[in-house]
């Protein structure tokens, strides 16, 4: 059952669809027990949510079920798991707030620019590969951080090599930010129905 070829369908009610909301609806749980300190709980959540994560990629792709609303919510709930966990390390003094800012502020950034974009006729920029690696770097190092918390046997060795690949992955965050932003202002500049496009260049 080939979906991978096949274009997005607007179909909403699709098991993988679920399982991202059920994904999305775990999001505040997952905040509330790390500002409550109930970190293996935590832990647990994100667990689950990870294995969700799994299993709606592999149903959508195997059964022909890739959405538009599923390319939406399966970006959309990483970057909350990220934000949550920060959130709640920062209000526990386990991390600076800055380190949120910075993510928060690259978030920020995209959101204006694609506000430019649709100013000059174009959509969404396309996900750039930096920015998946990037994402995926900060979905690595900030379950580390919160494995060395939960399990304090870990710390030795889950603690340094968490801040690292999260730092490494903000860093490229906003990197893959510059490149968004250099592409968009060179879209600008090409009229609409050109040679070129930013979902082009940034695919």
């Amino acid at each position: 059952m080939g979906g991978e070829s096949a274009a997005p369908s607007t179909r909403i009610w699709t098991v993988p669809n679920a399982l991202s909301l059920l994904r999305l609806l775990l999001v505040p749980v997952f905040l509330a027990l790390i500002v409550q300190g109930s970190d293996v709980a935590a832990l647990v959540v994100l667990v689950i949510a990870s294995l969700t994560d799994l299993a709606d990629g592999w149903i959508a792709r195997r059964f022909g079920q890739v959405t538009r609303l599923g390319q939406l919510l399966d970006p959309a709930a990483d970057r909350l798991y990220i934000l949550a966990a920060l959130i709640g390390f920062a209000v526990r003094g386990l991390v600076p707030w800055w380190i949120f800012v910075v993510i928060v502020g690259r978030d920020v950034m995209l959101i204006v620019l694609g506000v430019i974009l649709a100013r000059h006729g174009y959509g969404p920029p396309a996900v750039h590969r930096l920015g998946k690696i990037a994402t995926f770097a900060l979905f690595c190092g900030v379950p580390l951080m919160l494995l060395a918390v939960a399990v304090p046997a870990t710390a030795a060795i889950a603690e340094p090599v968490g801040w690292a690949v999260t730092l490494w992955g903000a860093f490229l965050y906003w990197w893959s930010g510059i490149v968004y932003a250099v592409e968009t202002a060179r879209s600008i500049r090409i009229p609409v129905g050109g040679s070129s496009s930013v979902s082009d260049t940034l695919e």
